[in-house]
């Protein structure tokens, strides 16, 4: 009979620089699921890879001097020996570049243009590089900006194929909200509201204004545009329409994608579209999880930057910690759908916790008390006490409820449920109190069955675990004394496995303690060594031309210069604004009784690094309301080397009110 197949996704990367500890929580979410199937007896196809096309990343390549596939093939190594070294199991990788996945995609292409979903027109709108993305006004974040990554978006026109979305706008919104497919399903509210309710627009699918993409089959100054490019990885790796595979009847429809919550509109909605056009499967599943955010020094949750504290490599951190230490963490810190706040310190004493304190103090103490009372080796007399069969009951149930924690991708449960069991059997170590056994002669029978007891518990523990943290269970069934065949699947269901004369083997402490203030100071100073070298880095590239400043705007007339009135003002006071993580509101003196002013620089700035400093204002900009707040002008400020702003300072010393000529 053949096995059950159970196919998994990531989203496809994009090659955007050196990866970062973000990067690993889908990749390793996926591989734990994956490997605890492949546990329970499936065929098992788990997929990541990597999206190579596009303009960013043509412009990337320009500005280092090499081909676009020169570019993506060095980064892509980078991102396999990322999950090489997170022992990342993955079954297949693909990449967009690869000849048989455009071959697919241009055949993909062909047939929605044949059945009438595809069409040419011209596209205007507002346009974000770095996420190829088009929005509309309405969908523009408080300044103007994408809603996605917040950076400056451009006025773009251009000839461009569309794909119709309005002819599946009911059946997507069936879809999330009277199905299980989403997960999440609280999800579904902000799709439903924010895109179909307002009409699902047609999606433009095809670009002029840049080459490095897969060609329109038919028109060969078009190229296909990330969504139906990308998007169809899912089933172009299992051949669908190519001769490279052929495992789509075998694998589709997919158990599950996995994807982080940014992306989450274009697998919720148009990766739907696209099938139901195509008329084949859905997925079962889309499972949408946060972001790993990053505390800086102040506490605040913000998105990962090299300046807020944080060691942010996993390879680095994986040397200092071990791999599976860091598999654990990030898996365990992060419910399904919501954010997880990273930083040194919890991470830290998470592993201490939970890993030194926790599981590995469970397996060293049994392991030490079994040697040093038997000699390594239990006896088979056995006697029962008061609180075995409360821990047996325990241990045995945790399979079960694993088993419904994975099915729902609830991976922080799974391991929550896991480790009861854990807290479990070092409560059992206190009630039994094995230290005070082996000073009786006569309870050496109650001391076997106690050290008995705690071996299969860790047994059937690190069984469940190894899916986890398959790196350091290994080492756990050699010091217990546990064989391949004691930690199958079906075997963590049982109580009673190991033999009774087990005999156990001292080995290295698995999760050493760390002295959490000796260890952030050692981190403090990589971090002060690593900011001074990139700072260095940037002063040398800027030197060396490396800033590519922005296009300059059309010409205009001295007269529509003085249109805008440019203004020195002192900044009085300055706050955050209370419904936004990326406005200021401040308080000016600006020579003409004060005005106030909100900018989105809060993400750049704090508060009290302004305040008391001159700036420079546009004082006759039409006033604006931004989240609430009424804002009577802007202030001036520059593009940084790294994408962010930095507000201009005039001379200090000029008067409020003084006009910039």
């Amino acid at each position: 009979m053949d096995k059950k197949t159970f196919y998994i996704t990531t989203p496809i990367y994009y090659p955007s620089g050196d990866p970062h500890i973000g990067h690993c929580y889908t990749t390793v979410a996926c591989d734990s699921i994956a490997r605890y199937k492949r546990m329970q007896g499936y065929d098992v196809m788990f997929l990541t890879g990597t999206d190579e096309h596009g303009q960013k990343i043509e412009e990337k390549a320009k500005d280092k001097g090499v081909t676009p596939k020169q570019y993506v093939d060095e980064i892509v190594d980078i991102f396999k020996k990322l999950w090489s070294y997170m022992n990342i199991s993955y079954d297949r990788y693909i990449r967009t570049t690869d000849d048989y996945h455009i071959e697919s995609v241009q055949k993909i292409f062909k047939e929605l243009y044949d059945r009438g979903y595809i069409y040419k027109g011209e596209y205007k709108g507002k346009y974000c590089t770095p996420c190829e993305s088009f929005w509309t006004e309405t969908q523009l974040d408080e300044n103007g900006c994408c809603p996605e990554c917040h950076r400056p978006v451009k006025e773009a026109a251009e000839e461009a194929y569309f794909f119709k979305m309005a002819p599946f706008a009911d059946r997507i919104e069936k879809l999330l909200t009277e199905t299980d497919y989403l997960r999440p399903k609280t999800r579904a509210v902000e799709l439903v509201n924010n895109f179909i309710k307002p009409g699902l627009e047609d999606l433009c699918v095809s670009r002029t204004s840049f080459t490095w993409g897969v060609p329109v089959p038919f028109d060969g100054k078009h190229v296909v545009y990330v969504w139906i490019d990308a998007l169809s990885n899912y089933i172009t790796a299992l051949g669908y329409k190519n001769e490279a595979f052929d495992e789509y009847s075998k694998y589709w429809p997919a158990d599950v994608h996995m994807v982080a919550k940014d992306i989450m509109r274009f697998h919720a909605i148009i990766w739907p579209a696209m099938l139901m056009a195509l008329e084949e499967p859905l997925p079962k599943h889309l499972a949408v999880h946060g972001w790993i955010t990053f505390l800086n020094k102040k506490g605040e949750e913000q998105k990962m930057s090299k300046s807020l504290g944080n060691v942010v490599d996993p390879f680095m951190l994986g040397e200092r910690y071990g791999v599976d230490a860091i598999r654990y963490h990030i898996l365990r810190e992060m419910a399904l759908g919501a954010d997880s706040a990273f930083s040194n310190e919890i991470m830290i004493n998470r592993i201490n916790s939970d890993l030194a304190n926790g599981f590995g103090n469970l397996v060293s103490r049994t392991v030490a008390m079994a040697d040093k009372y038997f000699g390594g080796t239990l006896p088979t007399e056995r006697e029962e006490g008061e609180f075995d069969s409360s821990l047996i009951e325990c241990v045995s149930a945790v399979r079960g409820r694993v088993d419904l924690c994975i099915d729902e991708t609830r991976l922080k449960n799974a391991l929550e449920e896991i480790f009861v069991a854990v807290d479990r059997a070092n409560k059992y170590i206190d009630e039994t109190e094995p230290w005070k056994l082996g000073k009786d002669e006569s309870k050496k029978a109650r001391l076997a069955t106690v050290l008995y007891n705690l071996l299969e518990s860790i047994r059937v523990i690190s069984t469940l675990l190894s899916a986890f943290m398959p790196t350091a269970m290994p080492k756990v069934w050699e010091q217990i004394g546990a064989g391949e065949k004691d930690v199958t699947y079906d075997n963590a269901g049982k109580f009673g496995v190991l033999p009774a004369d087990v005999t156990v083997h001292k080995g290295e402490i698995l999760f050493p303690r760390i002295d959490l203030e000796k260890e952030i100071a050692e981190l403090n100073a990589i971090i002060e060594k690593n900011m001074a070298a990139a700072k260095a880095k940037l002063g040398a590239d800027e030197a060396a031309g490396a800033f590519a400043p922005a296009e300059l705007a059309p010409e205009i007339a001295i007269d529509d210069f003085a249109k805008a009135d440019l203004r020195v003002a002192l900044v009085k006071s300055c706050e955050k604004v209370k419904k936004s993580k990326k406005l200021l509101c401040l308080q000016l003196d600006d020579g003409f009784g004060g005005r106030q002013v909100v900018s989105g620089i809060a993400q750049w700035y704090e508060p009290e690094d302004l305040v008391g400093k001159k700036i420079i204002i546009v004082a006759n900009l039409k006033p604006a309301t931004l989240c609430g707040v009424e804002s009577q002008g802007m202030i001036l400020a520059a593009d940084t080397p790294d994408g962010g702003a930095a507000v201009v300072f005039p001379d200090q010393s000029l008067p409020c009110g003084s006009k910039i000529r």
